[in-house]
């Protein structure tokens, strides 16, 4: 265990916890001190994670929650606050990148499927929060992305990008809105890093169509060979989840070591 505690005692809570930025996040806050609700929508995967963090000696449990439906997130906040007394951490991180198509062509389900797993995703997640998390204050963070918000050459990414800036949007009203209860709201916004996100895209053979070729430099991340590594990004979300941060809320921070500034 990491003689870094600055999250112990507090209670987070994390979807999209079963791999990539999320699972990242989920060890490095238990190593941290904090007692962690982890939520993905493939329960094995899930599964293997609790197991690392109670094998290296931290708290964890699982909840049996899928973002895009709403209502079983009441049950995994209930469970969260039953178990450790309160909620101090909320990391909306679960979304999908979804059907990438041109406009034309992309159907209006494919459309709202996106729309509602990130966009209506993460609403639900910070709304069902916020009773527990008023009665202490505390930390939301929002996984965007540099689409939508500095980046919009993801040809067929209309539906995803679209939802990247929503939610960017939704953090800066939400941190507003709830600053008077302590509770501070900010989004991340990573570039390319590794993980199974990609697993998640369903790309239509019409995108060559409307795809513009676009030269990048050699190695289009200045500061990298290569994307980043969840565990960069992980560091991020627990400063932001931790007191360090106490004053910084209503902010979006880019973590792509620079890569939207030459895309």
């Amino acid at each position: 265990m990491s003689m870094n505690q600055q999250l112990k005692g507090k209670t987070a809570i994390i979807t999209g916890a079963g791999s990539g930025i999320g699972r990242a996040a989920a060890l490095l806050m238990a190593e941290q001190g904090a007692n962690v609700l982890l939520i993905d929508i493939d329960p094995e995967r899930v599964e293997k994670v609790r197991k690392q963090i109670e094998a290296a000696g931290g708290q964890a449990i699982t909840g049996n929650c899928d973002i895009s439906k709403a209502e079983t997130l009441k049950d995994c906040f209930q469970q969260a606050v039953e178990k450790w007394g309160g909620l101090d951490i909320v990391f909306a991180n679960a979304g999908i990148n979804g059907t990438k198509a041109p406009i034309e062509t992309m159907e209006l389900d494919e459309w709202d499927t996106t729309i509602n797993t990130n966009l209506r995703g993460t609403f639900a997640t910070v709304k069902y929060s916020i009773p527990y998390l008023k009665e202490k204050g505390g930390s939301i963070i929002i996984t965007s992305s540099i689409n939508g918000n500095r980046v919009f050459t993801g040809f067929g990414f209309s539906a995803y990008s679209t939802t990247k800036a929503g939610q960017v949007a939704f953090m800066k009203m939400a941190a507003l809105e709830l600053a008077r209860y302590k509770i501070r709201v900010n989004a991340i916004c990573p570039g390319a890093i590794a993980t199974n996100i990609d697993s998640s895209t369903i790309a239509k053979p019409e995108l060559e169509e409307v795809t513009i070729p676009i030269e990048y430099p050699e190695g289009d991340q200045p500061l990298a060979n290569g994307p980043g590594q969840p565990e960069q990004v992980a560091r991020l979300v627990a400063f932001l989840a931790s007191d360090d941060a106490s004053h910084i809320t209503g902010t979006e921070i880019y973590i792509d070591g620079a890569e939207s500034l030459i895309h």
